[in-house]
């Protein structure tokens, strides 16, 4: 006979992503934003919804076993007789309705903290580049280079696909206020954000310390919704957005150069050419703020693990260890100082030069 409970974990494991796309599916709905519209049963989400009514029964069903959704108390209807444990007829009516749960909020689109971007482009485009993940592994190319017959950095030229990806990028900042803790900005006076993209980590800092002048530093395509944010989140005076290629060089002289989330995109020897830039722009008493997950030396810790995996998927990328952040940092004339962990198992690595 199996063992059940490794049936039970294979079974788990493969049945993952149909929760994603359940996830997916309430966000492409807007069915956390109808809930708390006032939209709270089944007849009248697939209504607002324009989807079937069994449909929608199903999916809130499983999302409410998700905690994504919670019900309100009400009875079925007929309830008196053959009713199950929980005193409910099987596939009879409720009166009652949904309210949401903490994860349900964070689907809303006029949260602060909406995760919604991201789980549509997690429920789009990554979910194809997953789709080709025997390719992927097979070559050492991206996922989604298979799926899309470009590369994610050729796909995101495009200002509205762009857009698109910063506001995913943005739903997974929770970590950006950590740094602040971790690391003192009090005496340093200019910050760099390379590849800063909409600027929040920048705009963080920036709203922390008003002592400080900040430049963000991206491709062209990506300023606007940059100013947007940091014209909004600081104001015009405290910073300068200039667009360049990090291959070719970044703005010299800041006491604080900031690198949220590049590496981890590239090989070591992009990763040397593009950190070789930053050592010459840096000053002897500066340093460089790096923010990726680490993967952990024991392989115990998933969340890095499946980014690393993801990394290949979507961009050819991948995390590493300890080990290998210090092989391309002293590739560059840069020694690591210090590490500092950050929420959702990422870390921020403090660089010095060699």
């Amino acid at each position: 006979m199996p063992d059940q409970k490794a049936v039970r974990r294979v079974v788990d494991i493969i049945t993952g992503t149909w929760q994603a796309q359940a996830l997916y599916a309430a966000v492409a709905f807007g069915l956390a934003d109808h809930v708390a519209a006032g939209d709270v049963t089944d007849e009248a989400l697939a209504a607002r919804t324009q989807a079937s009514p069994d449909g929608i029964r199903r999916l809130m069903r499983l999302l409410t076993a998700m905690d994504v959704f919670e019900r309100t108390p009400g009875e079925r209807t007929g309830e008196a007789a053959g009713s199950d444990a929980d005193g409910d007829t099987p596939g009879a009516p409720r009166s009652g309705g949904y309210r949401l749960t903490p994860a349900g909020e964070l689907l809303r689109a006029d949260s602060p903290q909406s995760m919604r971007d991201m789980i549509r482009i997690y429920g789009e485009e990554f979910h194809r580049a997953w789709g080709a993940v025997e390719p992927a592994v097979r070559t050492g190319t991206s996922g989604f280079q298979h799926a899309f017959g470009k590369t994610l950095h050729e796909y995101l030229r495009d200002p509205q696909a762009g857009a698109k990806f910063q506001r995913a990028m943005n739903a997974g900042n929770v970590f950006f206020p950590d740094v602040l803790d971790a690391f003192d900005f009090t005496h340093c006076r200019t910050v760099v954000d390379v590849a800063g993209g909409s600027g929040m980590l920048l705009g963080t800092v920036l709203r922390a310390h008003p002592h400080l002048r900040g430049i963000l530093f991206d491709q062209p395509h990506m300023l606007p919704v940059a100013r947007t944010h940091l014209d909004e989140a600081v104001g015009r005076g405290r910073y300068e957005a200039l667009a360049g290629d990090l291959f070719e060089g970044v703005p010299p002289g800041a006491d604080v150069y900031l690198l949220s989330r590049v590496l981890q995109d590239w090989d070591d020897p992009r990763c040397t050419a593009l950190l070789s830039h930053i050592r010459a722009a840096l000053p002897e008493s500066g340093r460089l703020l790096i923010l990726e997950r680490v993967v952990p030396d024991d392989g115990e810790t998933l969340l890095p693990l499946l980014y690393d995996l993801h990394l290949l998927m979507a961009a050819g990328g991948r995390e590493r260890d300890l080990a290998g952040y210090r092989a391309v940092l002293a590739s560059a004339g840069l020694r690591l100082e210090s590490v500092h962990a950050l929420s959702l198992e990422t870390s921020l690595l403090v660089a010095a030069v060699a």
